[in-house]
């Protein structure tokens, strides 16, 4: 019996169920989005998250790729008259593209070889009688002797039949399966330096690799990529180094076996030189490639987790900030923001050489007198170029302002991508890109997910080794990334900008563009069924959309929470039931009279499930709840510490900036972050840091030690004391 795909996605994903699977891709072809599906369908999924819907996703597209590919080589090899009952159930029991690809290679089409040669001078039953082992080979191959062919003599014979069974042993899926199993379970990875290699690489960023082996089986992921690099860059060598005599043991086995006399030998050398020209190489490419891959997939993810931590980062709500773009020559750029992000004002100041000593010596009063005349409670300073210096001036400077001014720490990473960018011309067409990067800087701290949508994920520059990736496949995951965070945590209809919206499920760059034209045009939505209005936003749309966008202040306090239009009846009658109406949505009355609620009786007078039951409750206890408010608030400073400041032992807070395979780099406040090694995470072994720390998290460390030279810090998050409190 033929399985059906959701049976086929359980063999890859065995922990679900097949209704789980079925019912998921019954919606993907519904037009069903993943954020969408993961909120507002949970009775359908039996409560499915985000990533495990995606992964059926990815499993669909994989299944999908290999069928289509086993269908082409079965019509392909079928046309040539060569397709047997065997073969056919070989390639229907394949479960992976590589066992298609090997089944199919002997009937691949190649361009012409030495084999195909010997084979048109007529050698073919020659070679078919020297696997057979015949007595008489020698006798045949003097038959076989033809000047006019080409073959003046037995060696140029017996050469063709070499060629034909070197070739035909190469193309045996079977053999190649076995040395693929083999060279994954005992080959190391072994790199050289090259001759002209120590010259090309300077700094020695490839020090440890000039002379390295790690088994292929053992070897990390961002090992494959540093190897990969400098393979790239023409400074290492790189091999796939195997014990061959196994290999060649079980070759000569399964071609060879007890046999002896000539067309053994014949055979014999046929088998291993099928291996040393054919099998091994394709093997090496197929596992260099296979390694690169899992290493491509796994920088990815770990680029998407700290992305994703990033953008979820706490908002600073209800101040009005001040963001600091620092420089030297050109000037500190300065534009503060209102509590809502909008642009108040904007000046230059000069507190660093090269600027005059009259610059210098008048940039702190007009700093202070800026920030008197703006009310500024928060200043956000860029960490690129003359940030510590800048930190160091603001330091000083708000010590003589009599309200409280506090200052952070923020990654400009991409600030630069997002002030050269359409957007931020549109947005500011008269501002420099400089002011515009300061007031990307400002905004980054008050609604971190709403201004870093702005910029491409690449260029915020949280990831290891994303240069090195399949771009298109990096873009793909960013942008689901994107789309799971901004959906998770909603947006505002009446505030949101077009690279917010676009993010949202169910919408595209026009209806995104259509919502604010028709916001600008019409004035604030009032209810959330007026997005049904918008040019070209129809039903579907609508229905995928509206639960992720919120309205505060509007004609329906539902408005203004997670809970989808289609559940607003079951909301009513639940507040009813309890008494309550929509006034008292957020109080504490709504979580006394909902506090011994019967599930099983109210999810059947409501005629909702459980789950959907679950999230109206949320939503009426939390309207305008924001999932970020759990997360870590910003580290927030007064003062300045330097390198001569550090001392081994000392203890500090600061921010993990980002995380890798081999530790975090946290920011504790001095020009360099420091690095805590994966050993130095926890007094237990850590395999993966992300389990241990996430971007954004405020982490308590000790300096382990500090290179000043070399400008390098290492920290511990194991108390040197052992004080376990």
């Amino acid at each position: 019996m033929t399985e059906t795909l959701a049976e086929k996605i359980r063999h890859d994903l065995p922990k679900l169920r097949i209704k789980q699977i079925s019912e998921t891709l019954k919606m993907f072809d519904e037009g069903d989005t993943v954020p969408f599906i993961a909120r507002y369908r949970k009775e359908r999924t039996n409560n499915l998250d985000e990533v495990e819907i995606r992964d059926i996703q990815s499993a669909a597209h994989r299944i999908e790729t290999l069928d289509k590919r086993r269908a082409e080589v079965i019509k392909i090899i079928d046309e040539q008259g060569k397709l047997t009952p065997k073969l056919t159930s070989q390639l229907q029991a394949a479960t992976v593209l590589q066992q298609v690809e090997d089944l199919y290679l002997p009937y691949k089409q190649k361009r012409r070889t030495k084999a195909t040669i010997a084979k048109e001078r007529g050698l073919q039953p020659l070679a078919d009688a020297a696997l057979k082992f015949a007595d008489n080979l020698d006798e045949l191959a003097q038959q076989a002797v033809d000047p006019d062919k080409e073959l003046p003599d037995k060696q140029a014979v017996f050469d063709g039949i070499h060629e034909i069974l070197a070739e035909a042993f190469g193309d045996q899926a079977d053999f190649r399966k076995w040395v693929r199993q083999n060279t994954n379970q005992y080959g190391s990875i072994v790199t050289k330096v090259k001759k002209s290699g120590k010259a090309a690489d300077e700094e020695g960023t490839y020090q440890q690799y000039y002379d390295f082996s790690q088994s292929v089986k053992s070897i990390p992921s961002f090992r494959t990529l540093a190897i990969n690099r400098g393979e790239k860059a023409g400074i290492l060598s790189v091999k796939i180094d195997v014990n061959e005599a196994p290999i060649d043991w079980h070759l000569k086995a399964n071609t060879v076996g007890t046999h002896t006399g000539l067309a053994a030998e014949i055979v014999e050398k046929a088998t291993l030189d099928a291996y040393s020209r054919f099998i091994g190489p394709a093997i090496e490419r197929e596992i260099r490639k296979e390694l690169s891959e899992i290493a491509y997939n796994h920088a990815i993810e770990v680029f998407g987790k700290n992305l994703y931590n990033l953008l979820m980062q706490a908002p600073l709500k209800g101040k009005i900030v001040m963001g600091f773009d620092p420089a030297y020559r050109t000037g500190c750029k300065l534009a503060v923001v209102d509590q809502n992000g909008k642009y108040l004002a904007k000046t230059v100041i000069y507190p660093h050489k090269p600027a005059g000593e009259a610059k210098r010596k008048a940039a702190k009063g007009e700093f202070i007198d800026f920030i008197n005349q703006n009310h500024v409670e928060m200043i956000a300073i860029g960490n690129g170029t003359a940030s510590r210096e800048s930190e160091q001036f603001v330091a000083d400077a708000i010590k003589e302002i009599k309200t409280p001014v506090y200052y952070v720490i923020v990654n400009e990473a991409g600030a630069s991508v997002y002030s050269a960018s359409k957007i931020a011309r549109e947005e500011f067409p008269d501002f420099s890109v400089e002011q515009r990067s300061a007031v990307s800087i400002a905004r980054r701290i008050q609604d971190p997910l709403a201004e870093l949508v702005k910029i491409d994920p690449q260029a915020i520059g949280v990831g290891q080794y994303q240069h090195d990736v399949p771009q298109k496949q990096l873009t793909e995951q960013l942008d689901q990334v994107v789309e799971t965070a901004v959906n998770q945590v909603g947006v505002n209809l009446n505030t949101a900008s077009p690279d917010l919206l676009v993010h949202i499920s169910g919408l595209t760059k026009s209806t995104a563009n259509n919502i604010v034209k028709y916001r600008n045009q019409s004035g604030k939505f009032s209810n959330r069924s007026e997005l049904k209005k918008v040019p070209r936003l129809g039903p579907k749309a609508f229905e995928q959309s509206v639960g992720f966008l919120r309205i505060v202040g509007g004609t329906n306090p539902l408005d203004n929470t997670d809970i989808h239009p289609e559940s607003y009846s079951a909301a009513h009658q639940l507040l009813e039931q309890y008494d309550l109406d929509e006034a008292d949505l957020g109080k504490p009355v709504i979580a006394q009279k909902l506090s011994q609620i019967d599930f099983n009786q109210l999810t059947q007078s409501l005629a909702v499930g459980k789950e959907t039951l679950q999230d109206i409750i949320k939503g009426i206890e939390t309207p305008g709840r924001d999932l970020r408010d759990e997360m870590p608030a910003p580290l927030l400073r007064k003062d300045v510490l330097t390198m001569a400041d550090l001392k081994s032992g000392m203890k500090l807070q600061g921010t993990v900036r980002n995380v890798v395979d081999f530790g975090v780099f946290v920011d504790i406040g001095v020009k360099q972050d420091g690095l805590v090694h994966i050993s130095k995470m926890s007094e237990h072994f850590v395999k993966d840091p992300s389990k241990v720390a996430s971007v954004g998290d405020i982490v308590t460390v000790w300096i382990d030690s500090v290179d000043a030279d070399r400008h390098r810090i290492q920290l511990t998050m194991v108390d040197p004391t052992g004080d376990k409190k």
